[in-house]
């Protein structure tokens, strides 16, 4: 009997059928569902004494597969190790030998890029050792990442809060993202006037034109403006271009991720999950690649199908070049497996993304698209000026038949306007004359999707951390993917009319933010924090050179432990020392001014729940009060004026129902308190300025809210309730819920059973506020959150 292991259960039924086709039945095939050994999760695992000597243990969870894998490999003749062709699957068929036990004659190492029958079939023909060459890169960048995150958290803890936690790469991307930010914050935006002119043709057709230059002030496009009520124009030269358009090269990781973003709007996680379930599907080659490259095999396929449709003069054979820096690893780029297919059993979701991999891969081998590029140019007589108008026709569709790249929309881009039929020294009328002010565009928040095209130019990461990497930054609340609403802005509008110039102002919304990476004050501080004490660590080049390193490493040219020692002579004394530090000021701590009436400092900081201002100084015999900082601010850009505004609360609403309303700010944001109740304020209610209707309006609602989830009540004890919420009915008492069991009827159930299945049933909580001071009272107050149901 021979065994084979693959990494995923999906991948191994596939392959046992392929087997089973073919009649090879004296192999099994099992799946180790990825690492089954690693480093120790809750300790450092490295002994740098000896050589950075990596501890690992096997994993709790998979601690009954190894058991079975190994009862497997015993009565095995031979051992197929067929993990994926990365430094981490060749990782993990190492790690499989050695918790297995397997004597290296028992081995065979098998790689394949694509899930088929006939690259199975193939591999097995050709099976070769593991490659201890990637295996000890996978170590170095592994026990790299241990020694930074193990050795740097601690400090983050101790300086700026507990639980923080720093990453290599991580906190290079943070850094990304922040310094964007900046970026942005500095952005003087200049403004500039557009002229727009529409002309009419002696046939009757309009001509819209735009002028070649721009003004920087009103004045001056007002007086070209008058200048042009007064002439005459006519078609002062017509220039025709052919030009070409060629299709982008096939899929690698980092465009796939970009692509899917724009065209489908998958976030970069997601597109890694349906690549990862389509490669186990056998439907696309292996989805972590930085090749453009494409087989032979796969050349010919695509050839014939293209020959088949569109047709034989559409297709134009053509090699790719990897550009990328540091490019590693021998696949193919990510093709379909078989070209012919066009759908695949899976997912709408699955299947729009191969639709995308399909029609990618078929446009890299397709012709050129050509096209004929038309400019009018209509003189200012008398100055330098023209009026210009363009235009083109696509005279051969060429790849464009099946894909246009960085469009929401097939099609869309394909063509710009047609321009009516025009003669050279032809007479224009001018029906209509606009000056428009546009303002320069301030620097673009990052995406998801441009953040991996920025981390693979700078050398940041490799195809399989992109994701993880965006993921990582994001559940460590440094960075937020947020929506954010457009601001408005004036501008100015010149018409020309009965030949005389008008000026008009106008309001525009921009700025507005889909999906945007924004830095957290928490991550500002951090990345602040790390570009002073840990410069090199935080250096786009230095990250780019620790990746050509590991390059090094995998192809066998230097020893992991040099590198790695390398690395820890100049890194741990650095962290010795901002451990040590002691500074009269709070890391982050943004000293804003003093209060007018008592002269006590203001600042703001980080604190235990997140960003807060602070009232007096923290070694003063009177206690500083705190506020939190409200949605949309933040200690870089907060005024003293705002932060003053922020110890007004708690504030007295006044009365209602004979019972005091107050709206005050908790650690889950502002809200309403009223008969020892916390009813949340709206996104759009500002607790500074909530009057009392609007905190009546919201307890009121909130009442009718839960009348409505109201579906039985208990006379024994009124504080016992069945309502019904998001996920079906459930008890609430005592402030707690209780799921109730499935079936259960929730009209018939009587005190006694809701009382016994409370006593059951694990409690699930209502958030409650962690004992924060209040801005004005100084006293510990709590706020219970509404609860899920």
């Amino acid at each position: 009997m021979k065994l084979v292991i693959v990494e995923s259960p999906k991948k191994a039924e596939l392959i046992s059928g392929f087997l089973k086709k073919h009649h090879l039945n004296d192999y099994k095939v099992m799946a180790s569902a990825g690492h089954v050994r690693d480093l120790k999760q809750h300790s450092f695992s490295v002994n740098v004494e000896d050589h950075f000597r990596p501890e690992y243990v096997i994993n709790d969870d998979k601690k009954n597969l190894v058991r079975e894998l190994k009862a497997e490999a015993k009565k095995a003749d031979l051992v197929y190790l067929a993990s994926d062709e990365d430094r981490e699957g060749e990782a993990i068929a190492w790690h499989l030998s050695e918790a297995l036990g397997l004597k290296p004659e028992k081995i065979r190492r098998i790689v394949f890029h694509e899930i088929t029958a006939e690259a199975f079939l193939e591999a097995l023909e050709h099976p070769r050792e593991v490659n201890m060459d990637l295996v000890d890169a996978q170590q170095a960048r592994r026990i790299l990442d241990r020694i930074v995150g193990f050795e740097l958290s601690p400090v983050l803890w101790k300086r700026i809060r507990p639980s923080l936690s720093a990453g290599r790469v991580q906190s290079v991307a943070v850094r990304l993202i922040v310094d964007r930010e900046r970026e942005i914050n500095a952005f003087v935006p200049q403004s500039s006037y557009r002229l727009q002119a529409t002309f009419l043709l002696p046939s009757g057709e309009k001509l819209a034109t735009e002028l070649n230059h721009r003004f920087s002030t009103a004045e001056e496009a007002a007086q070209l403006m008058k200048r042009c009520a007064s002439s005459s124009f006519a078609i002062g030269g017509i220039t025709r271009k052919a030009t070409r358009r060629s299709p982008a090269a096939p899929f690698t990781t980092s465009t796939l991720q970009q692509e899917a973003a724009q065209k489908l709007g998958y976030s970069v996680s997601q597109t890694m999950r349906l690549a990862q379930s389509l490669y186990e599907s056998g439907h696309i080659t292996y989805m972590r690649t930085d090749s453009v490259n494409l087989s032979n095999q796969a050349l010919g396929a695509i050839a014939a199908q293209i020959e088949r449709h569109p047709g034989k003069e559409y297709h134009q054979p053509r090699k790719y070049q990897t550009k990328s820096k540091g490019a590693q690893e021998a696949h193919e780029a990510i093709r379909p497996t078989y070209v012919a297919r066009e759908v695949i059993d899976g997912t709408p979701q699955e299947q729009r993304l191969y639709d995308l991999i399909r029609k990618r891969t078929l446009a890299s081998q397709m012709a050129d698209a050509r096209l004929e590029r038309t400019t009018v140019s209509i003189p200012v007589p008398s100055t330098d000026y023209a009026f210009v108008a363009q235009g083109e026709v696509i005279t051969f569709r060429g790849f464009l038949d099946v894909y246009m790249e960085g469009s929401s929309e097939e099609g869309v881009g394909e063509t710009t306007k047609l321009l009516p039929a025009v003669k050279e020294g032809e007479g224009l009328t001018l029906s209509a004359l606009q000056g428009d002010e546009r303002f320069t565009q301030r620097p673009a928040r990052y995406t998801e999707a441009s953040m991996v095209s920025k981390m693979e130019e700078l050398g940041i990461g490799r195809p399989s951390t992109y994701a993880p990497t965006i993921q990582t930054i994001q559940n460590r609340g440094y960075v937020e993917r947020a929506d954010r609403e457009g601001q408005p802005r004036s501008y100015t509008v010149l018409t020309l009319e009965d030949g005389q110039v008008t000026e008009e102002t106008r309001q525009e919304i921009y700025g507005a933010e889909r999906s945007k990476l924004f830095p957290t004050d928490v991550g500002i501080v951090v990345n602040d924090f790390l570009v002073e004490q840990f410069p090199s660590i935080v250096d786009y080049n230095f990250t780019a050179r620790v990746e050509e390193e590991f390059d090094t490493i995998a192809e066998g040219k230097a020893p992991w432990t040099d590198t790695i020692g390398d690395f820890y002579s100049d890194f741990h004394p650095g962290v010795e020392r901002a451990t040590n530090e002691r500074t009269a000021q709070r890391v982050g701590q943004r000293i804003l001014g003093v209060q007018p009436e008592t002269g006590l400092p203001v600042s703001v900081s980080i604190g235990r729940y997140g960003p807060m201002a602070q009232l007096g100084a923290t070694d003063a015999e009177e206690k500083p009060r705190f506020a939190s900082l409200q949605p949309g601010q933040s200690i870089e850009t907060i005024t003293l004026e705002e932060a003053l505004s922020l110890f007004d609360l708690p504030k007295n609403l006044g009365e209602y129902e004979g019972q005091t309303m107050t709206v005050a700010v908790g650690r889950f944001g502002p809200y309403v308190r009223h008969a020892g109740k916390f009813y949340s304020l709206p996104k759009d209610v500002d607790p500074l300025s909530c009057t009392a209707d609007e905190a009546i309006k919201i307890i009121e609602e909130k009442r009718q809210s839960e009348e409505k989830s109201l579906l039985k009540t208990f006379d024994e004890d009124p504080e016992l309730s069945i309502r019904s919420g998001r996920f079906g009915p459930y008890l609430k008492y005592k402030g707690d819920n209780y799921k109730l069991p499935k079936g259960e009827d929730p009209a018939g159930l009587t005190y006694e059973a809701c009382m016994k299945i409370i006593a059951e049933t694990p409690a699930k909580t209502a958030r409650k506020g962690g004992g924060r001071k209040t801005a004005s009272t100084g006293k510990t107050t709590t706020r219970t959150r509404k609860a899920k149901s």
